[in-house]
């Protein structure tokens, strides 16, 4: 058990006005994560709304992907100082996620090397693991940041470049 405690990260970390569909706070049907950090785990908790249905009662599976991607993607950036492009994912989902029920994310990293990061995300619901899955991570530089959006890199991202 994590005994360590929990440190709150900041949501607008890469900006009040970023597009982010997972974490921004803004964004008109994103997600609005928020995320701690509590040891060597990054945690977040969602409730899925009826707007994140794929049948009816249940989270669409492509969405509880997304969920766990951006925990992963947060992993990195409170655990590593980082950010990364997610380049591969290997998930299963092993219960459905409902809607209107709380979903307890968790993120850590299994490997990492200069250029490359794998990380396991876990989502519970209710107690039970719904979802496990492997995201890997490539951690860019600013200059290949910059090839893979198509234009300079925003200012608060740049710190977190390789």
């Amino acid at each position: 058990m994590n005994n360590s405690p929990s440190i709150e990260l900041d949501p607008n970390t890469f900006g009040q006005d970023q597009p982010c569909f997972g974490c921004s706070q803004n964004h008109p049907i994103g997600f609005r994560l928020r995320f701690a950090r509590k040891g060597d785990e990054v945690l977040t908790e969602f409730v899925p709304g009826e707007q994140y249905q794929g049948p009816p009662g249940v989270m669409h599976g492509g969405l509880c992907t997304t969920l766990a991607d951006e925990i992963a993607a947060w992993t990195i950036v409170a655990l590593k100082g980082r950010f990364g492009f997610t380049v591969a994912i290997e998930a299963r989902l092993s219960k459905a996620i409902r809607i209107h029920m709380p979903v307890i994310g968790k993120g850590r990293i299994e490997s990492d090397t200069a250029r490359f990061t794998k990380v396991i995300v876990e989502l519970y619901q209710a107690d039970a693991l719904c979802l496990k899955g492997i995201f890997t991570f490539a951690v860019l530089d600013e200059n290949a940041a910059e090839k893979v959006i198509g234009g300079p890199l925003p200012e608060a991202w740049k710190k977190f470049a390789r």
